[in-house]
């Protein structure tokens, strides 16, 4: 076998690759087999678009068997060019449609590009799931902390998955409304001996609002006591109370310090001007006796008391 023998049968090789890459033939036969209508020149077309075929015809084949209608193949090409999951969503609509719930092909796409999981939020609309809310702390009225945690049994809604809240705000909301059933107990035994209180106060709050979930049920799965709060603040109260008293006695004893050491200090400053007094005294005295102001009288003589 010469060189261009086999250089032709390489370039017949490669024209046949390329005729049959460029016409997919072989998915025109089995979309026609499988009951879809679809023009082979739109195939080649998709070529040119970047979309591949395979993924096209093997989603209306998918969608076709299962009995979904009114979606086209240029549908699909639109979300697939604007990189959605197409797999994704034809799964989806094909549970949707089996389990009775109302998904249209324009909502599936548009969970999906909005960057949810269309397919596992169509299964927990079918299989409801418990969301778990860690322990919620609240106290009652009567100063006791009571320590609680719920399980939130929850399902997709699927009219408000684009744009709604997801699973955190379903826990601080639940954990919001048991706080607050908990602080209007005006005692903890009520609380304890009667649970599902709080579940039904937090059920009809209509905590699902705008949110990606329709809240089933809230089940209280433990209550534990926590500390005297109430106790505690008072203690905390007459400790306080104690230390101002405290404060304000320290504060009167060191005025007190203050006025005696200021009485000392006068009493000091008195006798000092006492002291410079008598000084002044013998000196005043000099002087009057020098100017004869002053004249010393003889002393009295005594008389001799006879034996």
């Amino acid at each position: 076998m010469g060189l261009s023998t086999i250089i032709s049968i390489a370039a017949i090789v490669v024209g046949l690759w390329l005729f049959f890459y460029i016409f997919p033939i072989n998915l025109w036969v089995t979309a026609l087999f499988s009951g879809v209508r679809i023009n082979l020149l739109e195939l080649v077309l998709m070529r040119f678009r970047k979309v591949p075929p395979g993924l096209i015809v093997n989603s209306m084949i998918t969608s076709t068997k299962a009995g979904l209608k009114d979606i086209t193949t240029s549908q699909l090409e639109t979300h697939h060019l604007a990189h959605g999951n197409l797999s994704a969503v034809i799964k989806a609509l094909i549970v949707a449609d089996k389990a009775n719930l109302d998904l249209s092909f324009k909502q599936a796409t548009a969970i999906d590009l909005a960057g949810r999981d269309v397919l596992n939020a169509v299964q927990v609309s079918v299989t409801p799931y418990v969301v778990i809310v860690p322990s919620i702390t609240g106290v009652s009225i009567d100063g006791i902390q009571l320590l609680a945690e719920a399980r939130v049994t929850v399902r997709t809604n699927l009219q408000q998955l684009v744009g709604g809240a997801g699973e955190e705000t379903i826990k601080a909301r639940v954990g919001q409304g048991i706080i607050s059933s908990i602080g209007t107990a005006s005692n903890y035994l009520e609380v304890l001996e009667n649970p599902e209180s709080i579940s039904k106060s937090v059920l009809s709050n209509g905590l699902d609002a705008g949110t990606a979930f329709e809240i089933l049920s809230i089940d209280i799965a433990d209550i534990n006591i926590g500390h005297n709060i109430g106790a505690m603040l008072q203690i905390d109260q007459a400790e306080a109370d104690l230390n101002v008293a405290k404060a304000k006695a320290e504060e009167k004893r060191a005025m007190a310090v203050a006025l005696e050491q200021e009485m000392l200090a006068r009493v000091q400053e008195a006798k000092a001007l006492v002291i410079e007094a008598e000084a002044e005294v013998p000196k005043a005295m000099s002087e009057a006796f020098r100017k004869g102001v002053l004249v010393a009288k003889p002393k009295p003589l005594t008389p001799i008391k006879k034996k």
